[in-house]
């Protein structure tokens, strides 16, 4: 299968720079993926298209400000982008310039209670940072960083808290699961109101979300790891949802790829924590998830093979070409879709 069967033209214009207020104010597109027929709609509606005993399962990951700029001892300036811990005060980063940024290259920050040093080299290019620091590590992160907004966003976010999710609660991704940024708190207690439950699983995001698929063949491309998390009262809780009839619906493609990750041949979610790879892409068989509520994602990616996978490649080509001509707002800070399985799984 190739790379190129994923990709599409997107109008620059569409592209979103700055997010909506209020959050639930983004447009919904609504996919059926076993029939392939298409509503439009607005995110604050969504209760209208869910059912008591449904479950929202959320990623409550949180997205640290994670791009700090310093200068090494000869002044030049460097940026650097944490990725993931990888020991105490230890992190992977991407480092911008990185030819020149060897082990050994020590950093300089705008607070003289931190400094680091480049120990390593580490995959992809990135590298290995050390940093010694006065005090709380991650107060002088809040003091000093910045979100890591992907590049196609060029505007300035003014608040930085509209890159998490309200419910956004453990320190640890590069980027946000952003799915989660069209909800309020007054939307997930309305939703709960009517009988809809929500849980919670966790996943880092990290690397494989700042690089493009650079193969020919899907086949041939590799995930990068990334750390997840599934607590036993969330497995008992999805299971004993699904047991008794209510869909599980991911909120993001992270959600579905824990969710994924943690489940048998036979449906059942099972607790855990580690590292996932899992890669998935058309002809792939889901086996617990019924429905995902995803933003519009970048053309040859892996988020756009997801839903491929899930919806059928057809229908997300036709849903695309109508986000793209009703003038859907597309990317991080972008509209919304909301699909339902191609094909029922076994056991449903």
């Amino acid at each position: 299968m190739r790379v190129d069967e994923f990709d599409y033209a997107l109008p620059e214009e569409l592209i979103a720079q700055e997010p909506l207020e209020p959050r639930d104010a983004s447009r919904l597109l609504v996919l059926d993926g076993a029939s392939g027929t298409l509503q439009h709609s607005v995110f604050r509606r969504i209760g209208e298209l869910l059912h008591p005993g449904d479950m929202l399962v959320l990623n409550d990951t949180k997205v640290l400000p994670a791009r700090l700029y310093a200068h090494k001892e000869s002044g030049a300036m460097i940026e650097l982008l944490l990725l993931k811990q990888c020991g105490l005060d230890t992190w992977q980063c991407l480092v911008r310039p990185g030819r020149k940024a060897l082990p050994g290259t020590k950093l300089l920050f705008a607070l003289p209670a931190l400094n680091a040093e480049i120990i390593g080299l580490a995959e992809e290019g990135t590298r290995l940072v050390h940093f010694q620091h006065t005090g709380d590590f991650y107060a002088l992160l809040e003091q000093l960083g910045t979100m890591p907004l992907p590049p196609y966003i060029k505007k300035p976010l003014v608040d930085q808290e509209r890159y998490q999710p309200v419910y956004a609660r453990e320190r640890g991704s590069a980027a946000a699961p952003t799915a989660g940024l069209h909800f309020t708190e007054r939307l997930l207690q309305e939703l709960q109101a009517q009988g809809i439950l929500i849980e919670k699983v966790l996943l880092h995001v990290g690397l494989g979300t700042f690089r493009p698929v650079k193969v020919d063949t899907v086949e041939q491309h590799v995930m990068h790891r990334e750390f997840y998390r599934v607590s036993e009262a969330t497995a008992a809780a999805v299971n004993a949802a699904r047991a008794a009839g209510g869909r599980i619906i991911a909120v993001g493609t992270t959600a579905v790829r824990t969710l994924e990750t943690m489940s048998d041949e036979s449906g059942c979610l099972h607790a855990g924590e580690g590292w996932t790879e899992k890669f998935i892409y058309p002809g792939y068989r889901f086996k617990i998830v019924d429905a995902m509520i995803t933003n519009f994602h970048l053309p040859k990616s892996t988020l756009l093979m997801l839903v491929s996978a899930f919806a059928g490649r057809e229908n997300i080509r036709r849903a695309y070409e109508t986000a793209i001509a009703e003038r859907y707002r597309f990317f991080s800070f972008g509209d919304a879709m909301f699909i339902t399985a191609q094909k029922h799984k076994v056991g449903k």
